[in-house]
């Protein structure tokens, strides 16, 4: 820990992963429900469950080749795992972790968001440049709409009613209807390739992380930057603790976990975690933080200090 750091996770403990022989993973999420951990595995093409709780590997889901994106709908008890190798995405049962459809979606989806007012799974596909209206009970695409630039995260603000999907080049955002897919003109962000990405829990606010070194609050209403926070590298994956106020943050090079305090837009915490380390998944209910670690094919679970 570095001076003038405060300590605000603490390693609990180590779970082993099935192994691989390079690669590593991709986005997870937490179903709340029971605490399962589902995490996209990439190099294994599957998508690992693990129980949280319990801090061990509850199963496996095989046919996943490629799998990116991960997103879990709480209210509904789904998961849904994105396939760029297949362009499909899968729909699992949340408590039993099993598979119970696959939708072709596209050619290779991977970022999703989960809009649980209107029932709609958007995924947005890195190689045709599209965003996909997805019903998940159909297992049907409703719309498609172009996107002005390669997208990256993606989330659903209730209070704008839209989809709020970053883009690497060019720099910015755009938000999208989940009604008929209409797509807003791009919203600059003044830092090279916004990655990273969550919002306030109302929805009003986005906390976009940067490949140019910084994590910048966007008032999603009005699009202007409101304030940045300067972070020690290039992030992957973005979680906010909206309990304590803070921002997570990881960094795969050199492998670091970064906590941001949002009050004082500072960095609070620098852990060390794995080189490659770019992905995790974070527990609201339970305050507990999965780190995949693809070079020792683990998880690190962190509780807060």
């Amino acid at each position: 820990m570095r001076e003038g750091e405060y300590v605000v996770l603490k390693l609990e403990r180590y779970v082993s992963m099935p192994q691989h022989a390079q690669g590593g993973f991709d986005h997870g999420d937490v179903y709340l429900g029971n605490g399962f951990v589902y995490v996209a595995h990439t190099a294994a093409g599957t998508v690992e469950v693990v129980d949280g709780i319990k801090g061990i590997l509850q199963k496996t889901i095989s046919g996943c080749p490629e799998a990116s994106g991960v997103v879990c709908a709480q209210v509904e008890g789904l998961v849904f795992a994105a396939s760029r190798g297949t362009g499909k995405v899968l729909v699992i049962h949340a408590v039993k972790g099993t598979l119970s459809k696959t939708i072709q979606v596209g050619s290779k989806p991977n970022g999703m968001a989960w809009d649980d007012d209107h029932g709609v799974l958007m995924v947005a596909d890195v190689a045709d440049i599209h965003a996909r209206l997805v019903d998940p009970e159909r297992g049907e695409v409703l719309k498609a709409s172009r996107l002005p630039g390669r997208p990256r995260w993606c989330k659903y603000s209730a209070y704008l009613d839209r989809f709020v999907i970053n883009l690497r080049d060019p720099a910015g955002y755009v938000t999208l209807s989940p009604r008929n897919g209409e797509v807003s003109s791009v919203i600059p962000i003044k830092a090279s390739g916004p990655h990273g990405l969550d919002l306030s829990t109302d929805g009003r606010e986005a906390y976009i992380a940067c490949d140019g070194g910084a994590v910048i609050a966007m008032d999603l209403e009005k699009g202007i930057e409101t304030c940045r926070a300067k972070i020690p590298g290039e992030p992957d994956v973005t979680w906010l603790n909206p309990r304590r106020k803070f921002l997570y943050c990881a960094l795969p090079k050199p492998g670091l976990l970064v906590t941001i305090d949002l009050v004082e837009m500072k960095v609070m915490q620098q852990l060390k975690t794995e080189e490659g380390a770019g992905t995790f998944a974070f527990d609201q209910s339970r305050q507990r933080l999965y780190s995949f670690l693809p070079k020792s094919c683990r998880v690190a679970t962190y509780i807060e200090s």
